[in-house]
């Protein structure tokens, strides 16, 4: 069991749309941990961290978002797992 972290920003219509509540259903589903937040610039940053192959399932996962979102772009960046616990939206 390889646990993985990876930091995300998701760009596009995803601020007011329940974004970050649909991430953190969909994370909760997976079993990953960690936060989805909006930033000043409009972007929704998502801190996933748990076994590969469910993190990997969210970053796909957020490729799309929910319906009401349209996402145009996503960057992400692989970093050391922390040990968080719970997922997290503010």
């Amino acid at each position: 069991m390889t646990i993985i972290a990876k930091k995300i920003w998701v760009s596009g219509r995803v601020q007011g749309v329940s974004f970050r509540y649909y991430t953190q259903c969909e994370a909760e589903r997976l079993g990953v941990h960690g936060y989805a937040r909006n930033l000043p610039d409009g972007r929704v940053e998502v801190l996933a961290e748990g076994q590969a192959a469910a993190v990997r399932q969210l970053v796909a996962w957020l490729r799309h978002g929910p319906d009401t979102a349209r996402v145009n772009g996503l960057e992400e960046d692989e970093i050391a797992p922390r040990g968080v616990h719970g997922f997290e939206t503010g």
